[in-house]
């Protein structure tokens, strides 16, 4: 989907409510044909600073009876996630008349209204409230410096034909000053941004970043042909003062993403990066740019940067493994039939190799950080009790319930770990793959081969499970329908993990604190006590998850209590780390108070380990090939 892993677990900490389309059916006959003329959106985001958008739309119509629908099911949301909540003043007019509507009592989406005689077009306008506290595109969108336009929030069109058929008019204007990019194409220049007429998928597949602080970087050479830019909005001028060497590494993250597919799928690229403290945190694919949003300091802070430094090489992967291909189970022509996610383990799975592979090939990170991620994926995903009864393709096809699913409670219950665990899964056929050709071949071998082909502009080529066991074949010969029906479909107590030691590399514990949880302690502020005492803690102390059969679970810790003292003190991370260290050597409990609800429990938690930390450690002798996955290939 759209959110690399450090997104994933910040969105798993709020409800996912998601973007926003308004579309309207011409129901006066059982047939619906699409209109003669575009439909006319004209938008304006001159009070994205009040965190509201205003839209008319000009339909054309036919006299009779009309269904207004409001789409559910949107591309790389996975889910029935259109907020219809967020719409407010919503009026509809012909003639110059009002016209009445009524809501669907059986489909929440649709509203029917009237058009009388004579009247060729409706009118609608609206307006789009985009307050915080949403998950991905209906969370935050704007702040007083800048604002992330997705043209499906403030959309009508008619329910029926499909979206290619289906062809608008936009136009936005912006506040005095404000510089903007998108993948659409202007047609003239003057104070309202006017679009070239586009169907209503390429609109919809193609938001506007806008913002007062703004910066468009080149990430290609001049003259190339499918130019590539990283364009940058901001809550201030100092966000976007990024050293050259930090913008040098997303110039070689698009010299390997090229290296590895051998095509491109799309005219131009454009990265909208949005750095704001007050936006949802997120990253969602296009097939022609990226929606990608950051904390503020994401380009001048190294820890920031660190703990998101894949998402860009994600959503960027998602241009062909997504968009290009794409499971047939994720078609919607019209944004509103309900999709099959069952294969999100390749949509969602390989694109998370993808990403974090591409982080470390392209210097986004470094070989050490990248191995940390492994660390705790394999570490994390084999002590996650869900896994005993909840197969790994479970959590595909049930993504738009667990998207939404609470934090709580999610280790047994299983998240979306077609993710991680999608990681570790393509680790091992890419192992396998290095293992049966000698060397000769990769995973990079059937990227090329399945997403590859010839440069052209944006298309879709469906797939499905079948079609990636046979593009495998083509690789190199295996088992791989056995292969995946063992490790997707069915229920296994450990993740993939084998490839590990093939790769060079084992899982070990140590209690020297590594640098992906400084860094999250540093920007989250979370007490991440997984693999010793087993819980993980919220910035505010309170309990997000433990695993069950931990020490800290057989003392009587669970989620919804907040911890309030260590060892007789205010409960403090460095207290806490104390305490560890203290009980190594004094073999006594660790003595947690806790806050549940109106009710204090002291809780003994029997643990003398001391800190303990997934870490990956060479194995002496092995070939290293782990690190020839992670180390640049476009240089060679």
């Amino acid at each position: 989907m759209l959110m690399s892993r450090r997104v994933l677990n910040t969105l798993r900490l709020m409800p996912v409510a998601a973007l926003l389309i308004l579309s309207v059916a011409v129901a006066a006959s059982k047939k619906t044909t699409a209109p003669n003329a575009p439909i006319r959106v004209q938008v304006d985001a001159r009070d994205a600073g009040r965190h509201l958008l205003h839209a008319k739309l000009t339909i054309p119509a036919q006299p009779g009876p009309m269904t207004l629908a409001y789409p559910k099911w949107l591309p790389g949301e996975h889910g029935p996630t259109g907020p219809n909540t967020d719409i407010v003043g919503l009026s509809f007019t012909a003639g110059g008349k009002p016209l009445a509507w009524t809501r669907d009592p059986l489909d929440m989406s649709q509203f029917r209204i009237q058009v009388p005689d004579g009247a060729s077009v409706v009118e609608a306008t609206l307006d789009f409230a985009m307050m915080p506290g949403g998950g991905f595109t209906s969370g935050g969108s704007s702040t007083d410096n800048l604002v992330v336009v997705s043209w499906n929030q403030v959309v009508m069109y008619p329910a029926g034909p499909n979206g290619d058929d289906i062809m608008f008019s936009p136009s936005l204007v912006l506040p005095e000053g404000w510089k903007s990019a998108t993948a659409l194409e202007t047609a003239g220049t003057g104070s309202e941004l006017n679009y070239k007429s586009v169907s209503l998928t390429t609109l919809v597949d193609s938001p506007v970043l806008a913002g007062r602080y703004f910066r468009t970087v080149p990430l290609t050479e001049p003259g190339d042909p499918h130019p590539v830019r990283l364009n940058i909005a901001a809550d201030s001028a100092a966000a976007l003062d990024a050293k050259p060497e930090v913008l040098d590494r997303f110039k070689r993250l698009v010299a390997e993403i090229t290296t590895l597919f051998g095509a491109r799928h799309y005219r131009k690229y454009d990265f909208l990066l949005t750095m704001s403290d007050h936006t949802a945190h997120f990253g969602l694919e296009h097939h022609e740019s990226s929606d990608d949003r950051v904390p503020e300091r994401f380009l001048i802070d190294e820890q920031v940067f660190f703990l998101h430094g894949d998402l860009l090489s994600h959503e960027m992967v998602h241009s062909w493994n997504g968009k290009y291909r794409r499971p047939r189970g994720l078609q919607t022509n019209d944004y509103r039939q309900p999709v099959d996610s069952s294969l999100l383990w390749v949509y969602e799975g390989l694109t998370n190799y993808l990403g974090d592979t591409l982080a470390a090939r392209s210097g986004l990170w470094t070989p050490e950080q990248a191995r940390e991620w492994l660390a705790y994926d394999v570490a994390n995903l084999t002590a996650q009790p869900g896994r005993r009864w909840r197969p790994l393709v479970d959590t595909a096809t049930a993504a738009q319930l667990l998207y939404e699913a609470s934090n709580s409670w999610q280790w047994d219950r299983r998240s979306t770990d077609f993710y991680e665990e999608g990681t570790l899964l393509w680790h091992e056929v890419d192992s396998i793959i290095r293992e049966r050709t000698g060397g000769k071949k990769s995973l990079d071998d059937f990227c090329r081969a399945f997403h590859g082909g010839a440069d052209g502009p944006p298309e879709v080529k469906w797939y499905d499970a079948e079609d990636v066991y046979r593009a495998l074949e083509g690789v190199v010969s295996y088992t791989w329908k056995p292969f995946f029906e063992e490790r997707v479909y069915g229920l296994r107590k450990e993740p993939p993990i084998d490839w590990l030691e093939r790769g060079g590399w084992r899982l070990a514990y140590t209690d020297e604190k590594p640098i992906l949880l400084k860094a999250r302690e540093d920007v989250d502020e979370e007490t991440d006590a997984r693999h010793s005492l087993g819980f993980l803690l919220r910035k505010d102390d309170s309990v997000q998850d433990v695993y069950q059969g931990s020490p800290a679970a057989k003392a009587g810790l669970a989620p919804g209590m907040t911890v309030v003292a260590v060892n007789g003190r205010r409960f403090d991370r460095k207290l806490f780390e104390q305490a560890l260290r203290e009980a190594r050597t004094s073999r006594k409990p660790i003595e947690l108070l806790v806050e549940n609800g109106e009710f204090f429990h002291t809780l003994q938690v029997d643990w003398s380990g001391g800190p303990h930390y997934p870490r990956l450690e060479p194995i002496p002798g092995k070939p290293n090939t782990l690190s020839e996955v992670l180390k640049p290939h476009a240089l060679r």
